[in-house]
Protein backbone atom coordinates (compact mmCIF):
# COMPACT_ATOMS: atom_id res chain seq x y z
CA UNK A 1 0.00 0.00 0.00
CA UNK A 2 1.58 3.44 -1.05
CA UNK A 3 1.96 5.99 1.73
CA UNK A 4 -0.14 9.60 1.39
CA UNK A 5 3.54 11.13 0.04
CA UNK A 6 4.12 7.90 -2.27
CA UNK A 7 0.61 9.33 -3.70
CA UNK A 8 1.38 12.66 -4.18
CA UNK A 9 4.62 12.88 -5.23
CA UNK A 10 3.60 10.66 -8.00
CA UNK A 11 1.11 13.16 -8.85
CA UNK A 12 0.44 15.21 -12.21
CA UNK A 13 0.10 18.39 -11.01
CA UNK A 14 -0.85 21.39 -13.71
CA UNK A 15 0.52 24.55 -13.08
CA UNK A 16 -0.98 26.83 -10.75
CA UNK A 17 -2.22 29.53 -13.65
CA UNK A 18 -4.35 26.45 -15.25
CA UNK A 19 -5.65 26.53 -12.05
CA UNK A 20 -6.62 29.77 -11.43
CA UNK A 21 -8.14 29.82 -15.13
CA UNK A 22 -10.99 27.59 -13.79
CA UNK A 23 -11.93 30.47 -11.23
CA UNK A 24 -11.49 32.93 -13.96
CA UNK A 25 -8.16 34.53 -11.89
CA UNK A 26 -6.18 35.55 -14.48
CA UNK A 27 -2.05 35.45 -14.21
CA UNK A 28 -2.07 39.26 -13.02
CA UNK A 29 -4.04 38.77 -10.08
CA UNK A 30 -1.47 36.03 -9.13
CA UNK A 31 1.92 35.95 -7.01
CA UNK A 32 3.50 33.06 -7.76
CA UNK A 33 5.53 30.88 -5.59
CA UNK A 34 7.18 28.72 -7.87
CA UNK A 35 4.93 26.23 -10.74
CA UNK A 36 2.45 24.96 -8.18
CA UNK A 37 1.73 27.74 -5.67
CA UNK A 38 0.20 31.09 -5.59
CA UNK A 39 -0.63 34.08 -3.74
CA UNK A 40 -3.89 35.84 -4.91
CA UNK A 41 -3.21 39.31 -5.16
CA UNK A 42 -5.70 41.76 -2.62
CA UNK A 43 -7.06 43.39 -5.47
CA UNK A 44 -9.04 40.27 -7.06
CA UNK A 45 -9.86 39.30 -3.90
CA UNK A 46 -11.55 43.64 -3.48
CA UNK A 47 -12.50 43.15 -6.97
CA UNK A 48 -14.58 39.97 -6.12
CA UNK A 49 -16.66 41.56 -3.34
CA UNK A 50 -19.83 42.27 -4.93
CA UNK A 51 -20.36 38.84 -6.50
CA UNK A 52 -23.14 36.17 -4.56
CA UNK A 53 -22.15 34.07 -2.33
CA UNK A 54 -22.11 30.07 -3.02
CA UNK A 55 -23.23 27.20 -0.74
CA UNK A 56 -20.68 27.39 2.45
CA UNK A 57 -20.20 23.48 3.66
CA UNK A 58 -18.84 23.18 7.11
CA UNK A 59 -16.79 19.44 7.51
CA UNK A 60 -16.33 18.53 11.13
CA UNK A 61 -16.03 15.76 12.94
CA UNK A 62 -16.57 13.25 16.09
CA UNK A 63 -13.86 13.41 18.49
CA UNK A 64 -10.48 12.39 17.27
CA UNK A 65 -9.00 8.79 18.33
CA UNK A 66 -6.11 7.05 17.62
CA UNK A 67 -8.06 4.78 14.86
CA UNK A 68 -8.28 8.45 12.85
CA UNK A 69 -11.49 10.29 11.33
CA UNK A 70 -10.10 11.42 8.06
CA UNK A 71 -12.04 15.22 8.73
CA UNK A 72 -9.56 16.55 6.00
CA UNK A 73 -9.65 13.80 3.23
CA UNK A 74 -13.13 14.05 3.39
CA UNK A 75 -13.01 17.68 2.89
CA UNK A 76 -10.67 17.36 -0.06
CA UNK A 77 -12.70 14.02 -1.57
CA UNK A 78 -15.68 15.96 -1.23
CA UNK A 79 -14.16 18.91 -3.25
CA UNK A 80 -12.91 16.02 -5.86
CA UNK A 81 -16.20 15.13 -5.91
CA UNK A 82 -17.79 17.95 -6.76
CA UNK A 83 -15.53 18.49 -9.68
CA UNK A 84 -16.35 15.24 -10.93
CA UNK A 85 -20.46 15.65 -11.20
CA UNK A 86 -19.30 19.16 -13.31
CA UNK A 87 -20.19 21.47 -10.02
CA UNK A 88 -17.84 24.59 -8.94
CA UNK A 89 -16.58 23.94 -5.72
CA UNK A 90 -13.18 25.63 -3.75
CA UNK A 91 -11.66 24.13 -0.89
CA UNK A 92 -10.86 26.26 1.83
CA UNK A 93 -8.09 24.58 4.27
CA UNK A 94 -5.86 25.79 6.98
CA UNK A 95 -2.36 25.15 6.39
CA UNK A 96 -0.15 22.86 8.98
CA UNK A 97 2.08 23.70 11.55
CA UNK A 98 5.43 22.45 11.91
CA UNK A 99 5.23 21.13 15.36
CA UNK A 100 2.20 18.29 14.40
CA UNK A 101 4.56 17.37 11.39
CA UNK A 102 7.62 16.95 13.33
CA UNK A 103 5.74 15.32 16.67
CA UNK A 104 2.49 13.13 16.27
CA UNK A 105 -0.58 14.39 14.69
CA UNK A 106 0.95 14.70 11.23
CA UNK A 107 0.32 17.12 8.74
CA UNK A 108 -3.19 18.51 7.19
CA UNK A 109 -3.00 17.74 3.54
CA UNK A 110 -5.76 15.32 3.34
CA UNK A 111 -5.04 11.47 2.72
CA UNK A 112 -4.78 8.43 -0.10
CA UNK A 113 -6.15 9.64 -3.03
CA UNK A 114 -8.19 12.70 -1.66
CA UNK A 115 -4.68 15.06 -0.71
CA UNK A 116 -4.01 18.88 -1.96
CA UNK A 117 -0.41 19.21 -3.40
CA UNK A 118 2.33 20.04 -3.02
CA UNK A 119 1.94 18.08 -0.55
CA UNK A 120 6.01 18.42 1.20
CA UNK A 121 5.84 22.04 0.70
CA UNK A 122 2.53 22.50 2.18
CA UNK A 123 3.27 20.69 5.20
CA UNK A 124 6.63 22.32 5.38
CA UNK A 125 7.37 26.17 5.09
CA UNK A 126 4.52 26.45 2.03
CA UNK A 127 4.65 29.83 1.54
CA UNK A 128 6.05 31.44 4.89
CA UNK A 129 2.83 32.66 6.15
CA UNK A 130 4.02 31.03 9.80
CA UNK A 131 7.41 32.66 9.81
CA UNK A 132 6.14 35.77 9.04
CA UNK A 133 3.47 35.30 11.66
CA UNK A 134 6.18 34.40 14.08
CA UNK A 135 8.46 37.54 13.04
CA UNK A 136 5.61 39.62 13.76
CA UNK A 137 4.90 38.25 17.30
CA UNK A 138 8.68 38.10 18.25
CA UNK A 139 9.24 41.81 17.06
CA UNK A 140 6.31 42.82 19.47
CA UNK A 141 8.26 40.80 22.30
CA UNK A 142 11.26 42.14 21.23
CA UNK A 143 10.12 46.31 21.06
CA UNK A 144 8.28 45.79 24.46
CA UNK A 145 11.52 44.74 26.45
CA UNK A 146 13.20 47.28 24.62
CA UNK A 147 10.47 49.47 26.05
CA UNK A 148 11.22 49.05 29.49
CA UNK A 149 15.16 48.75 29.06
CA UNK A 150 14.91 52.40 27.51
CA UNK A 151 13.59 54.02 30.51
CA UNK A 152 10.05 52.12 30.41
CA UNK A 153 8.22 55.72 29.59
CA UNK A 154 4.82 53.92 29.58
CA UNK A 155 5.17 52.40 33.60
CA UNK A 156 4.93 48.91 32.19
CA UNK A 157 4.64 46.66 35.46
CA UNK A 158 7.33 43.77 34.74
CA UNK A 159 4.67 41.02 37.13
CA UNK A 160 1.99 41.99 34.49
CA UNK A 161 3.69 40.96 30.93
CA UNK A 162 1.13 39.26 29.29
CA UNK A 163 2.98 38.64 25.63
CA UNK A 164 4.63 35.27 24.87
CA UNK A 165 7.06 35.10 21.89
CA UNK A 166 6.48 31.90 19.98
CA UNK A 167 7.99 29.82 17.36
CA UNK A 168 6.26 27.03 15.41
CA UNK A 169 7.52 23.62 16.76
CA UNK A 170 7.13 21.86 19.55
CA UNK A 171 9.11 22.61 22.53
CA UNK A 172 8.13 22.01 25.86
CA UNK A 173 11.66 23.36 27.71
CA UNK A 174 10.58 26.86 26.21
CA UNK A 175 7.13 27.05 27.90
CA UNK A 176 8.70 28.85 31.29
CA UNK A 177 11.99 30.87 30.67
CA UNK A 178 13.80 33.30 32.09
CA UNK A 179 15.18 36.09 30.06
CA UNK A 180 17.69 38.74 30.58
CA UNK A 181 20.31 37.25 32.00
CA UNK A 182 23.63 38.45 32.10
CA UNK A 183 24.95 42.05 32.43
CA UNK A 184 22.76 45.45 32.78
CA UNK A 185 22.39 46.01 29.24
CA UNK A 186 20.96 42.41 28.24
CA UNK A 187 17.86 43.23 29.78
CA UNK A 188 15.26 43.45 32.78
CA UNK A 189 15.34 39.90 34.27
CA UNK A 190 11.72 38.27 34.46
CA UNK A 191 9.95 35.22 33.95
CA UNK A 192 8.96 34.62 30.26
CA UNK A 193 7.04 31.80 28.36
CA UNK A 194 6.63 30.73 24.67
CA UNK A 195 3.61 29.60 22.73
CA UNK A 196 3.19 27.31 19.49
CA UNK A 197 3.14 29.81 16.31
CA UNK A 198 -0.57 29.02 15.88
CA UNK A 199 -2.02 29.32 19.45
CA UNK A 200 -0.52 33.27 18.95
CA UNK A 201 -2.78 35.76 19.23
CA UNK A 202 -1.37 37.36 15.42
CA UNK A 203 -2.52 33.68 13.32
CA UNK A 204 -5.97 34.71 15.04
CA UNK A 205 -5.67 37.75 13.96
CA UNK A 206 -5.10 37.23 10.64
CA UNK A 207 -7.03 34.90 10.23
CA UNK A 208 -10.14 36.77 11.43
CA UNK A 209 -9.03 40.11 9.51
CA UNK A 210 -11.01 41.17 6.30
CA UNK A 211 -8.23 43.42 5.09
CA UNK A 212 -5.13 45.70 6.00
CA UNK A 213 -7.04 48.30 7.92
CA UNK A 214 -8.50 46.08 9.74
CA UNK A 215 -5.05 43.56 10.67
CA UNK A 216 -3.21 46.63 11.54
CA UNK A 217 -6.60 48.12 13.61
CA UNK A 218 -6.60 44.27 15.26
CA UNK A 219 -3.14 45.01 15.53
CA UNK A 220 -3.15 47.65 17.13
CA UNK A 221 -5.60 46.84 19.67
CA UNK A 222 -3.20 44.06 21.31
CA UNK A 223 -2.54 44.26 24.62
CA UNK A 224 1.00 43.55 25.67
CA UNK A 225 0.79 44.44 29.09
CA UNK A 226 -0.22 46.61 32.42
CA UNK A 227 1.02 49.54 33.98
CA UNK A 228 1.63 50.06 37.68
CA UNK A 229 -2.07 51.54 37.96
CA UNK A 230 -3.47 48.15 36.21
CA UNK A 231 -3.94 49.69 32.98
CA UNK A 232 -4.04 47.98 29.78
CA UNK A 233 -0.66 48.69 27.60
CA UNK A 234 -1.24 47.94 23.48
CA UNK A 235 0.84 47.66 20.86
CA UNK A 236 -0.88 50.52 19.23
CA UNK A 237 1.16 52.39 22.17
CA UNK A 238 4.40 50.85 21.40
CA UNK A 239 4.40 52.03 17.64
CA UNK A 240 4.70 48.10 16.54
CA UNK A 241 1.65 48.08 14.53
CA UNK A 242 3.33 49.62 11.10
CA UNK A 243 6.39 47.31 11.43
CA UNK A 244 4.20 44.13 12.42
CA UNK A 245 2.06 44.82 9.35
CA UNK A 246 4.78 45.26 6.99
CA UNK A 247 6.03 41.62 7.93
CA UNK A 248 2.28 40.61 7.72
CA UNK A 249 1.88 42.15 4.23
CA UNK A 250 1.94 39.32 1.84
CA UNK A 251 1.08 36.59 4.82
CA UNK A 252 -2.78 38.19 4.43
CA UNK A 253 -2.90 37.09 1.10
CA UNK A 254 -4.64 33.77 0.35
CA UNK A 255 -2.54 31.10 -1.03
CA UNK A 256 -4.24 28.19 -3.99
CA UNK A 257 -3.25 25.53 -4.78
CA UNK A 258 -4.54 22.18 -5.89
CA UNK A 259 -6.26 18.93 -4.95
CA UNK A 260 -4.87 15.36 -7.16
CA UNK A 261 -7.56 16.10 -9.26
CA UNK A 262 -6.76 19.60 -10.12
CA UNK A 263 -9.91 21.26 -7.43
CA UNK A 264 -8.93 24.54 -7.00
CA UNK A 265 -7.92 24.78 -3.00
CA UNK A 266 -7.20 27.81 -0.47
CA UNK A 267 -5.00 26.97 1.98
CA UNK A 268 -4.44 30.28 4.51
CA UNK A 269 -4.03 30.62 8.08
CA UNK A 270 -3.82 27.85 10.57
CA UNK A 271 -5.04 27.71 14.66
CA UNK A 272 -5.40 25.09 16.50
CA UNK A 273 -8.83 24.30 17.56
CA UNK A 274 -8.05 23.01 20.76
CA UNK A 275 -6.08 26.40 21.69
CA UNK A 276 -7.55 28.99 19.12
CA UNK A 277 -10.32 29.53 17.08
CA UNK A 278 -9.32 26.95 14.38
CA UNK A 279 -10.41 27.85 11.39
CA UNK A 280 -8.80 29.05 8.39
CA UNK A 281 -9.01 33.16 7.02
CA UNK A 282 -11.85 35.04 6.98
CA UNK A 283 -10.43 36.30 3.46
CA UNK A 284 -10.04 33.33 1.83
CA UNK A 285 -13.22 31.92 2.75
CA UNK A 286 -15.02 34.96 1.57
CA UNK A 287 -12.97 35.40 -1.81
CA UNK A 288 -13.72 31.46 -2.27
CA UNK A 289 -17.61 32.15 -1.76
CA UNK A 290 -17.21 34.70 -4.75
CA UNK A 291 -15.36 32.18 -6.57
CA UNK A 292 -17.42 29.43 -6.70
CA UNK A 293 -20.83 27.94 -6.41
CA UNK A 294 -20.11 25.52 -3.40
CA UNK A 295 -17.34 26.20 -0.75
CA UNK A 296 -16.34 23.16 1.66
CA UNK A 297 -14.44 24.07 4.45
CA UNK A 298 -13.45 22.98 7.70
CA UNK A 299 -12.58 23.33 11.22
CA UNK A 300 -10.75 21.78 13.59
CA UNK A 301 -10.46 18.92 15.89
CA UNK A 302 -13.93 17.67 16.75
CA UNK A 303 -17.27 19.67 16.61
CA UNK A 304 -17.40 20.15 20.32
CA UNK A 305 -14.63 22.77 19.84
CA UNK A 306 -14.15 23.44 16.14
CA UNK A 307 -17.69 23.56 14.93
CA UNK A 308 -18.70 25.49 17.59
CA UNK A 309 -15.86 28.15 17.61
CA UNK A 310 -16.79 28.53 13.79
CA UNK A 311 -20.37 29.27 14.16
CA UNK A 312 -19.52 31.49 17.63
CA UNK A 313 -16.52 33.34 16.75
CA UNK A 314 -15.58 33.00 12.62
CA UNK A 315 -19.28 33.34 11.50
CA UNK A 316 -19.95 35.93 13.96
CA UNK A 317 -17.19 38.54 13.23
CA UNK A 318 -17.34 37.51 9.48
CA UNK A 319 -21.24 37.27 8.91
CA UNK A 320 -21.02 33.89 7.22
CA UNK A 321 -23.95 32.04 7.44
CA UNK A 322 -23.10 28.34 7.08
CA UNK A 323 -25.66 26.15 4.48
CA UNK A 324 -25.30 22.38 5.63
CA UNK A 325 -22.57 20.52 8.00
CA UNK A 326 -20.93 17.16 7.21
CA UNK A 327 -20.25 15.52 10.15
CA UNK A 328 -16.86 13.18 9.61
CA UNK A 329 -16.73 9.06 11.56
CA UNK A 330 -15.70 5.92 11.16
CA UNK A 331 -16.88 2.81 12.00
CA UNK A 332 -13.29 1.82 13.85
CA UNK A 333 -13.72 5.44 16.07
CA UNK A 334 -17.31 4.92 17.60
CA UNK A 335 -15.87 1.29 18.51
CA UNK A 336 -12.77 2.71 20.34
CA UNK A 337 -15.49 5.04 22.24
CA UNK A 338 -17.44 1.93 22.78
CA UNK A 339 -14.42 0.54 24.44
CA UNK A 340 -12.07 -1.47 22.31
CA UNK A 341 -8.95 -1.69 21.74
CA UNK A 342 -7.27 0.25 18.99
CA UNK A 343 -5.89 -3.12 17.68
CA UNK A 344 -8.70 -4.76 17.92
CA UNK A 345 -10.89 -2.33 15.88
CA UNK A 346 -10.85 -4.60 12.77
CA UNK A 347 -13.18 -6.79 13.74
CA UNK A 348 -16.80 -6.29 13.92
CA UNK A 349 -18.47 -5.63 17.24
CA UNK A 350 -21.91 -4.29 16.79
CA UNK A 351 -22.14 -4.20 20.65
CA UNK A 352 -19.17 -1.57 21.28
CA UNK A 353 -20.45 0.39 18.29
CA UNK A 354 -24.01 0.33 19.96
CA UNK A 355 -21.64 1.43 23.01
CA UNK A 356 -19.44 4.09 21.38
CA UNK A 357 -22.49 5.95 19.23
CA UNK A 358 -23.02 8.17 22.06
CA UNK A 359 -20.28 10.08 20.67
CA UNK A 360 -21.65 10.77 17.60
CA UNK A 361 -25.18 11.39 18.99
CA UNK A 362 -24.07 13.92 20.96
CA UNK A 363 -21.96 16.06 18.39
CA UNK A 364 -25.17 15.47 16.34
CA UNK A 365 -27.50 17.04 19.04
CA UNK A 366 -24.60 20.06 19.17
CA UNK A 367 -24.91 20.87 15.58
CA UNK A 368 -28.76 20.83 15.32
CA UNK A 369 -28.77 23.33 18.28
CA UNK A 370 -27.46 25.69 15.27
CA UNK A 371 -30.20 25.07 12.91
CA UNK A 372 -28.05 24.11 9.98
CA UNK A 373 -28.68 20.64 7.95
CA UNK A 374 -26.40 17.77 9.06
CA UNK A 375 -25.09 15.08 6.54
CA UNK A 376 -23.55 12.29 8.93
CA UNK A 377 -20.86 10.35 6.36
CA UNK A 378 -18.85 7.59 7.56
CA UNK A 379 -14.98 7.51 6.46
CA UNK A 380 -15.16 3.85 5.36
CA UNK A 381 -12.60 1.02 5.54
CA UNK A 382 -12.50 -2.38 3.80
CA UNK A 383 -12.71 -3.74 7.66
CA UNK A 384 -16.26 -2.14 8.03
CA UNK A 385 -19.26 -5.08 7.95
CA UNK A 386 -22.61 -4.28 6.62
CA UNK A 387 -24.28 -4.45 9.54
CA UNK A 388 -22.73 -1.83 11.25
CA UNK A 389 -22.72 0.75 8.37
CA UNK A 390 -26.45 -0.18 8.20
CA UNK A 391 -26.98 0.58 12.04
CA UNK A 392 -24.96 4.03 11.84
CA UNK A 393 -26.92 4.74 8.79
CA UNK A 394 -30.14 4.13 10.68
CA UNK A 395 -29.27 5.79 13.73
CA UNK A 396 -28.53 9.05 12.02
CA UNK A 397 -31.91 9.07 9.86
CA UNK A 398 -33.84 8.51 13.28
CA UNK A 399 -32.37 12.03 14.05
CA UNK A 400 -33.05 14.07 10.75
CA UNK A 401 -29.31 13.84 9.40
CA UNK A 402 -28.90 12.84 6.04
CA UNK A 403 -25.98 9.74 5.66
CA UNK A 404 -23.56 8.65 2.94
CA UNK A 405 -20.87 6.43 2.64
CA UNK A 406 -17.29 8.18 1.92
CA UNK A 407 -14.78 6.41 0.08
CA UNK A 408 -12.82 9.33 -0.89
CA UNK A 409 -9.14 8.07 0.11
CA UNK A 410 -9.30 4.79 -1.42
CA UNK A 411 -10.74 6.29 -4.71
CA UNK A 412 -10.45 9.77 -4.77
CA UNK A 413 -13.53 12.15 -5.97
CA UNK A 414 -14.92 9.18 -7.38
CA UNK A 415 -15.31 7.62 -3.78
CA UNK A 416 -17.00 10.72 -2.73
CA UNK A 417 -19.87 11.38 -5.41
CA UNK A 418 -22.33 9.85 -3.00
CA UNK A 419 -21.57 11.99 -0.56
CA UNK A 420 -21.59 14.86 -2.58
CA UNK A 421 -25.17 14.35 -3.92
CA UNK A 422 -26.13 13.36 -0.44
CA UNK A 423 -25.15 17.07 0.71
CA UNK A 424 -26.84 18.82 -2.55
CA UNK A 425 -29.72 16.89 -2.06
CA UNK A 426 -29.32 18.61 1.24
CA UNK A 427 -28.97 22.61 -0.18
CA UNK A 428 -31.58 21.99 -2.29
CA UNK A 429 -34.34 20.47 0.39
CA UNK A 430 -33.17 21.69 4.26
CA UNK A 431 -33.17 25.09 4.23
CA UNK A 432 -30.39 26.80 7.36
CA UNK A 433 -31.54 28.39 10.01
CA UNK A 434 -28.34 29.45 11.26
CA UNK A 435 -28.55 31.02 14.87
CA UNK A 436 -25.33 31.44 17.22
CA UNK A 437 -25.45 29.53 20.89
CA UNK A 438 -25.37 32.59 22.47
CA UNK A 439 -25.97 36.25 21.99
CA UNK A 440 -23.34 39.16 22.43
CA UNK A 441 -24.76 40.68 25.30
CA UNK A 442 -25.00 37.39 27.54
CA UNK A 443 -22.11 37.85 30.36
CA UNK A 444 -18.53 36.14 29.56
CA UNK A 445 -19.23 33.41 32.74
CA UNK A 446 -22.91 32.36 31.28
CA UNK A 447 -21.40 32.28 27.71
CA UNK A 448 -18.44 29.86 29.10
CA UNK A 449 -21.72 28.29 31.11
CA UNK A 450 -23.44 27.70 27.82
CA UNK A 451 -20.85 26.27 26.06
CA UNK A 452 -20.10 23.61 28.82
CA UNK A 453 -23.78 22.91 29.33
CA UNK A 454 -25.25 22.74 26.23
CA UNK A 455 -21.89 21.49 23.83
CA UNK A 456 -19.92 19.53 26.55
CA UNK A 457 -22.81 18.00 28.51
CA UNK A 458 -21.40 19.50 31.75
CA UNK A 459 -23.42 20.09 34.74
CA UNK A 460 -21.65 23.98 35.11
CA UNK A 461 -18.65 25.47 35.81
CA UNK A 462 -16.13 25.78 38.52
CA UNK A 463 -13.40 28.36 38.68
CA UNK A 464 -9.97 28.69 40.21
CA UNK A 465 -9.48 31.67 42.08
CA UNK A 466 -6.90 33.61 39.12
CA UNK A 467 -9.95 32.86 36.37
CA UNK A 468 -12.50 34.46 38.49
CA UNK A 469 -10.47 37.23 39.23
CA UNK A 470 -9.40 37.36 35.91
CA UNK A 471 -13.04 36.95 33.89
CA UNK A 472 -14.29 40.00 36.36
CA UNK A 473 -11.26 42.21 35.70
CA UNK A 474 -11.97 41.92 31.44
CA UNK A 475 -15.98 42.41 31.90
CA UNK A 476 -15.15 45.66 33.94
CA UNK A 477 -12.54 46.82 30.94
CA UNK A 478 -15.54 46.91 28.77
CA UNK A 479 -15.04 43.59 26.80
CA UNK A 480 -17.76 41.38 27.93
CA UNK A 481 -19.23 41.34 24.76
CA UNK A 482 -17.06 39.28 23.52
CA UNK A 483 -17.46 35.39 22.22
CA UNK A 484 -15.49 33.09 23.93
CA UNK A 485 -12.70 30.58 22.85
CA UNK A 486 -12.44 27.83 24.86
CA UNK A 487 -9.32 25.90 25.33
CA UNK A 488 -9.95 22.85 26.04
CA UNK A 489 -8.62 18.58 24.97
CA UNK A 490 -9.62 17.37 21.49
CA UNK A 491 -10.09 14.02 22.87
CA UNK A 492 -13.18 14.17 24.91
CA UNK A 493 -16.12 16.22 25.86
CA UNK A 494 -14.74 16.29 29.30
CA UNK A 495 -11.63 18.55 30.14
CA UNK A 496 -9.32 15.88 31.03
CA UNK A 497 -8.65 13.09 27.83
CA UNK A 498 -10.20 10.14 29.93
CA UNK A 499 -13.80 9.93 29.22
CA UNK A 500 -14.73 8.56 25.80
CA UNK A 501 -18.49 8.41 24.77
CA UNK A 502 -20.53 10.79 26.33
CA UNK A 503 -19.54 11.58 29.98
CA UNK A 504 -21.73 13.20 32.21
CA UNK A 505 -22.10 14.09 35.83
CA UNK A 506 -18.78 16.50 35.58
CA UNK A 507 -18.39 20.26 35.60
CA UNK A 508 -15.70 22.01 33.50
CA UNK A 509 -12.71 23.51 35.33
CA UNK A 510 -11.78 26.86 34.12
CA UNK A 511 -8.15 27.63 35.39
CA UNK A 512 -7.12 30.48 33.48
CA UNK A 513 -8.76 33.41 31.24
CA UNK A 514 -7.36 36.07 29.27
CA UNK A 515 -8.42 38.40 26.19
CA UNK A 516 -7.08 38.61 23.15
CA UNK A 517 -8.30 42.13 22.82
CA UNK A 518 -7.23 42.32 19.12
CA UNK A 519 -8.55 38.84 17.72
CA UNK A 520 -11.46 40.23 19.42
CA UNK A 521 -12.28 37.09 22.15
CA UNK A 522 -12.00 35.98 25.54
CA UNK A 523 -10.00 33.13 26.27
CA UNK A 524 -11.09 30.27 28.96
CA UNK A 525 -8.24 27.84 29.43
CA UNK A 526 -9.68 23.91 30.60
CA UNK A 527 -7.85 21.49 32.43
CA UNK A 528 -3.67 21.04 31.54
CA UNK A 529 -4.37 21.97 27.94
CA UNK A 530 -0.52 23.52 26.75
CA UNK A 531 -0.46 26.69 24.45
CA UNK A 532 3.59 24.89 23.93
CA UNK A 533 3.01 20.93 22.86
CA UNK A 534 5.58 19.10 23.85
CA UNK A 535 7.54 16.16 21.43
CA UNK A 536 6.30 12.55 22.08
CA UNK A 537 8.42 9.68 22.83
CA UNK A 538 8.89 8.78 19.16
CA UNK A 539 8.18 11.66 17.13
CA UNK A 540 7.34 11.65 13.27
CA UNK A 541 10.63 13.46 13.01
CA UNK A 542 12.59 10.46 13.39
CA UNK A 543 11.40 9.08 10.04
CA UNK A 544 11.58 12.15 7.76
CA UNK A 545 14.70 12.65 5.70
CA UNK A 546 15.77 14.14 2.04
CA UNK A 547 18.26 12.33 -0.63
CA UNK A 548 20.67 13.73 -2.34
CA UNK A 549 18.13 14.57 -5.23
CA UNK A 550 16.01 16.36 -2.75
CA UNK A 551 13.09 13.92 -2.44
CA UNK A 552 11.74 14.06 0.77
CA UNK A 553 10.20 10.58 2.46
CA UNK A 554 8.76 10.05 5.72
CA UNK A 555 6.47 12.64 5.61
CA UNK A 556 2.86 10.77 6.44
Amino acid sequence: MKTDIEIAQEAVMLPIREVAQQLGIEEEDLEFYGKYKAKISNEYCKSVEDRPDGKLILVTAINPTPAGEGKTTTSVGLGQAFGKMGKKAVIALREPSLGPCFGIKGGAAGGGYAQVVPMEDLNLHFTGDFHAITSANNLLAALLDNHIQQGNALNIDTRQIVWKRCMDMNDRVLRNVVVGLGSKMDGFVREDHFVITVASEIMAILCLANDMEDLKERLGNIIVAYNYDGEPVTAAQLNAVGAMAALLKDAIKPNLIQTLEHTPALVHGGPFANIAHGCNSVKATKTALKMADYVITEAGFGADLGAEKFFDIKCRKADLKPDAVVLVATIRALKYNGGVAKSDLSEPNLEALKRGIVNLEKHIENLQQFGVPVVVTLNSFVTDSEEENAYVKKFCEDRNCDFALSEVWEKGGEGGIALAEKVLETLENKKSDFTMLYPDEMPLADKIETIATKIYGADGVTYTPAAKKALAKITDMGYGNLPVCMAKTQYSFFFFLTKLGRPTGFKINIREVYLNAGAGFVVAVTGAIMTMPGLPKKPAADNIDVDADGVITGLF
